[in-house]
């Protein structure tokens, strides 16, 4: 990461309200993980850079703060997804429609599978 891209990133971290502990980011369900891990990686791919990944993130961050959310970090992973939704719709790798089509999938996977099993595509009823 560049210079620019870390002062942006530091700062950024500094004024958001990220779940952390003394070793770094806490994840209180595996999802928030995975999606952490996904940004990364499509970051390490060229997909976007720091700077516009934290551009997208603040925007969100804003908004929810604007709204009366994001105060106390417990809603910093659903403001996560969402920059993530918008920077890849904005970059024409997603439309709206898809991301829709792809939430409403999994909703009702997840309403048919059994409790306590994982939830995949393959329960979709529709799918």
């Amino acid at each position: 990461m560049s210079r620019p891209e870390a002062d942006l990133a530091a700062a950024l971290a500094a004024d958001t309200p990220i779940p952390r502990d003394a070793d770094g980011p806490v994840f209180a369900e595996p999802w928030q993980a995975q999606a952490f891990a996904l940004v990364v990686a499509l970051q390490n791919k060229g997909v976007f850079t720091a700077q516009e990944w934290a551009e997208a993130l603040g925007a969100e961050i804003r908004e929810a703060v604007a709204a009366g959310g994001c105060k106390d970090g417990s809603d910093y992973y659903e403001r996560w997804c969402e920059a993530l939704e918008h920077l890849l719709i904005a970059k024409g790798l997603a439309s709206h429609d898809g991301v829709d089509a792809r939430a409403a999938a999994w909703e009702r996977a997840a309403e048919a599978t059994p409790h306590g099993k994982p939830i995949v595509l393959e329960n979709d009823p529709e799918g």
